[in-house]
């Protein structure tokens, strides 16, 4: 994966840093607007990869991670000044395996100019941040698109003790689940396996307001898509970011 930022790049909290967030469709992409308004000299511009459905199908996750979408979303982010671009998609990401990603990572970078990676690359980094081994998943997809997921995080050596798939057919019905309903798959998933970190893959979730609420209540890390992308991102950009209200990944380091 990506080599990790040292401290020696951290920027300034005076800066104005810009991590361009490459999104397909309409879901959650509204929580990067609440994430700057975590993270104050941060920006999180969304540019949209596709506008049709998002179904958690893997031939239609294929399409939309291919090179001719986000290549061309990339390309656009440029009138952003970006100093990095997150593919912001984790199944349309993971399905690629664990050479796609890379190769993904690549295409969006070339297009954009700028450092680039994605969702995928964002929780092993994450993962590994929290030195954790092992994790408890609570996926919406159905259970083949979370095999892919689980394939690739074991490619890194981070075991899958357990995990759920709830069969939600799409980002935009996940876009539409409400905080209660996301607790319950968190809340699930936890009882599966006591005290490892919860990943919840899925970027078109609302979860950014109710990280924090997890861990308080499970004792645990809890990592989301796109509280994992926006880590991430800053750090390719060279900003690592310790902030209030963002769980346990925004502390490490403190």
């Amino acid at each position: 994966m990506t080599a990790p930022v040292t401290a020696s790049m951290t920027a300034p909290m005076t800066a104005k840093t810009t991590v361009v967030m490459l999104y397909p469709g309409h879901s959650a992409e509204d929580e990067y607007a609440t994430l700057e308004r975590h993270l104050p000299g941060v920006r999180f511009p969304v540019v949209h990869t596709w506008e049709g459905a998002t179904d958690h199908d893997v031939a239609a996750l294929l399409a939309l991670g291919a090179h001719e979408p986000l290549a061309a979303a990339a390309h656009e982010a440029k009138v952003h000044h970006p100093d990095a671009v997150m593919w912001a998609c984790t199944s349309g990401s993971f399905v690629y395996g664990p050479d796609g990603l890379e190769l993904q990572a690549r295409w969006a970078a070339d297009a954009a100019g700028v450092p680039a990676s994605s969702t995928t690359i964002a929780f092993l980094e994450a993962v590994t941040a929290l030195e954790a081994p092992a994790v408890v998943l609570a996926a919406t997809y159905p259970r083949e698109v979370t095999a892919y997921f689980v394939e690739v995080l074991e490619a890194q050596q981070i075991s899958v003790v357990a995990g759920d798939s709830h069969g939600v057919p799409s980002g935009e019905h996940a876009g539409r689940l409400g905080p209660e309903e996301v607790r319950a798959l968190v809340i699930r998933a936890a009882g599966r396996a006591p005290d490892l970190p919860i990943l919840v893959p899925d970027t078109a979730l609302h979860t950014v307001g109710l990280i924090e609420a997890f861990e308080l209540e499970l004792g645990r890390p809890v990592l989301t898509a796109n509280q994992v992308t926006a880590w991430w991102g800053l750090r390719l950009a060279g900003r690592t970011v310790s902030a209030p209200g963002l769980g346990r990944l925004f502390r490490v380091g403190d």
